[in-house]
Order: structure tokens, then sequence, then C-alpha cells
């Protein structure tokens, strides 16, 4: 009799520690999004593998570029060197090739003066003063092209930023400080003085005579 009290206890004890089980899985909460992560995890990790590859795929390549345009940026720069350079050793090409006409000039007067020894002196030198003319018209068209220019000084006011003042006279017609006379021509190379003009400054009128 006892035993059957007992069994019935055991068994009474098991079924209320089934239900309480029961209880406490009916009373946990299922996460959807949880079992969904879960579920989706490897293929996040391939996701992510894939964009790892992609980006190094991209950066190679813009690493390819870098390096192109580096290569190019200094071809660019030592063919703007090796211009630069040649400018610079033929800078006065095409001036001394506008001035070969005038050297032609002077050797046909020369060859010119020759041929005619037989002729009169007074004609040679005439062929000889018209060449020499010639030349000098040639020259200062040439130094014109180049935009050199002859600095104005006789009659004007001296000016010790363009004029180099050799000696002083006096003079009835040229005002006190003013240009005489000049011994050297003066020019400009476009804005910039070339050379100064050397020249002789008027000092006034030269005094009467105290004797007369």
């Amino acid at each position: 009799m006892e035993g059957h009290v007992n069994k019935k206890k055991k068994s009474d004890e098991l079924r209320e520690e089934i239900e309480t089980i029961g209880e406490e899985l009916s009373s946990v909460e299922i996460d959807e999004n949880t079992v969904v992560d879960e579920v989706l995890e490897p293929s996040e990790e391939q996701d992510l593998e894939k964009e790892l590859a992609d980006a190094l795929i991209e950066a190679a390549d813009l690493r390819d570029k870098m390096l192109r345009a580096a290569a190019e940026n200094e071809n660019f720069k030592k063919r703007i060197e090796r211009e630069r350079s040649a400018s610079l050793k033929y800078a006065g090409e095409q001036i001394f090739r506008e001035m070969l006409p005038v050297v032609d000039n002077l050797e046909r007067a020369i060859a010119h003066q020759g041929e005619a020894s037989e002729n009169s002196a007074e004609k040679n030198l005439g062929f000889l003063v018209e060449g020499v003319e010639l030349t000098l018209k040639s020259l200062v068209s040439t130094l014109e092209k180049f935009q050199v220019k002859p600095v104005e000084s006789v009659g004007e006011k001296f000016d010790p930023k363009h004029h180099e003042a050799l000696t002083m006279e006096a003079s009835n017609i040229v005002p006190a400080t003013h240009v005489v006379n000049e011994f050297e021509k003066g020019y400009y190379y476009k804005d910039r003085l070339l050379r100064a003009a050397k020249v002789v400054v008027s000092s006034g009128k030269e005094e009467a005579d105290s004797g007369k």
C-alpha cells in the first residue's frame, strides 16, 4: 500500500515538473529576426568577401592609373625642359638670320668695288657709299623688326636715365641742359634701355665778347 502511494506521489511530481517546463517554454519569446540573421550570416560573409575583392581590384586599378599619370607628368616635364634648353641655346637664331642680308650687302659692295677698279676713284667712292647706305638701311630695318629703336637725343632735354653726358658746350640755338649733339646713338629694346646715348649738352648761349 505504501509503495503504491509513493509511485503516485512520484508520478504527480513528474507531471508537475513537466507542466513547469512547458510553462517556461511557452513563456520564451522567439525573435524571428535573430533566426533570419543566423540563417543569412554565411551569405553576408560572402557579400563582404566579394566587396573586399572588388575594392582591392579598384584600388589596384587606381594605383595603375596614378603611376601612369605620374609617368606622363614626368615625361611632360622632361620634354618641356628639353624644349626650353633648345630655345635658350638657339635664342639668337632669328636675329642672326635677319642680319645675314646685311653681310650679303657688305660683301656685294666690296666685290663691286674690286670689279670697278678701272673706273674713276670718285665713281668708285660713290658706289661704295651707296652700298654702305643700303647696308645701314637693311640693318636698321632688321633692328626695327625686333623692336630695337633709337633714343631721341638731339634737341631733347638731357635725361640721365637715357643720356650719358660726355661734355658741355655753349649754343645759341639749343637751350641750356638740352642735347646739342650725340657721339653715339642710344637704343631701346622694347620698353628697356639697351644702351644710353652719349651726348653733348648745351650750357646755354655763348657769352658776349666783353671787348666789343
